[in-house]
């Protein structure tokens, strides 16, 4: 089983982000943690527990779930590790900001068991972080690299955000080789996208902003591929390359559609053909906890057919893609001809080119 934990709480909203989050100058740490406690017990008798009795990772994600009380943080691990087995080798990861990286939150995150961090840089260009409403600068992301594994946390994985529109004065390649040279042990790497009722949806909308053209994203993520599997780095999933040893073991339960329980605001949960998640926003959510109702929002189930799609989906989007079989032999033979896929023994793997149209590719085989 793998868990995951919504916290939503941010200092600010950023220009991109369309996740659920709740703006708060003050964090309601007790609060969030009461209603985690309440919606964790409501899972303790559910039927999947019986397959998946393990709980193999553990992920706060957000939001920034660096805002939230290390205290707080601790008795919610505690709570779990009491409530169910953990494994000892588990990964417990925590999403952080670079401006709230000090010497006593960190150790207090070693201390309540946390052994990996994402730690959210997306730019070293002082223009491009004060574009995207970011509340740190480009000093505190070396800071707070120093600072973590002064704490003893050696597993760092750094985000970053390419593909950013012209006007924004950001050297790319001066990124990668910044963030090369903090010698992290994983890399995210996502391209900028547009969301609807976002800041950057609403300047694009009013012409504002143009977005970067699809070559120029494109040149950018192969540039990426290039330098850090020249680093040493395993590029094994479409956004996220890692050192050897150190992928991101909860992300990739989900492209193996592993067991996981979602528990916050718009968690998601999904267990074989099921699929539940809950109320996107903090304050209806915290109402209903409080009131000892649930929080889900809906449910469904997933169509043979739906997860079929899924499978090949997820697969294709990992460096060992799929069963050669799964793909109809022209597609597989087209695909090999123009670059995107390479066949090794029984397995088809897209390549860097492939992934940059995996989507239209995908679609492409619900028309056969």
């Amino acid at each position: 089983m793998h868990l995951y934990i919504h916290v939503p709480f941010c200092a600010r909203r950023c220009s991109y982000c369309d996740f659920a989050i709740a703006v708060r100058r003050e964090v309601p740490s007790e609060a969030f943690a009461a209603a985690i406690r309440r919606e964790w017990e409501g899972w303790q008798d559910d039927p999947a527990w019986a397959e998946s009795p393990l709980l193999e990772t553990i992920y706060f994600g957000g939001g920034t779930p660096s805002r939230l009380a290390a205290d707080q943080l601790a008795a919610l691990l505690l709570r779990f590790r009491q409530d169910r087995p953990v494994a000892a080798d588990a990964e417990i990861t925590l999403e952080a900001n670079p401006d709230d990286v000090g010497a006593a939150d960190a150790a207090a995150w070693v201390a309540a068991g946390v052994n990996r961090v994402s730690l959210g840089a997306q730019s070293f260009s002082p223009r491009a972080l004060a574009w995207m409403h970011r509340t740190h600068d480009e000093a505190q992301i070396g800071e707070a690299v120093r600072t973590l594994r002064e704490a003893g946390l050696n597993n760092l994985s750094l985000d970053f955000i390419y593909a950013l529109p012209a006007d924004i004065p950001r050297d790319w390649n001066a990124d990668l080789d910044r963030a090369l040279a903090l010698e992290p042990t994983h890399l995210s790497l996502y391209g900028l996208t547009v969301e609807r009722g976002t800041p950057l949806g609403h300047w694009t909308a009013r012409g504002e902003t143009i977005v970067a053209p699809d070559e120029r994203a494109a040149e950018e993520f192969l540039a990426a591929h290039q330098r850090v599997t020249e680093a040493g780095f395993e590029h094994y999933e479409v956004s996220n390359a890692a050192r050897p040893g150190f992928r991101a073991r909860h992300n990739s339960a989900y492209w193996k559609r592993r067991p996981f329980i979602g528990l916050g605001p718009s968690a998601h949960s999904g267990f074989g053909a099921l699929r539940a998640w809950n109320l996107r926003e903090w304050e209806e959510y915290r109402r209903r906890s409080e009131a000892g109702e649930s929080p889900r929002s809906a449910a469904e189930t997933l169509t043979p057919e739906q997860v079929a799609l899924e499978e090949l989906y997820l697969g294709l989007r990992t460096s060992e893609g799929v069963e050669a079989g799964r793909v109809p032999p022209e597609h597989a033979q087209r695909w090999r001809g123009a670059g995107w896929a390479t066949e090794q023994g029984e397995r088809l793997r897209l390549t860097p080119e492939g992934w940059l149209r995996l989507d239209a590719l995908v679609a492409s085989l619900t028309h056969c």
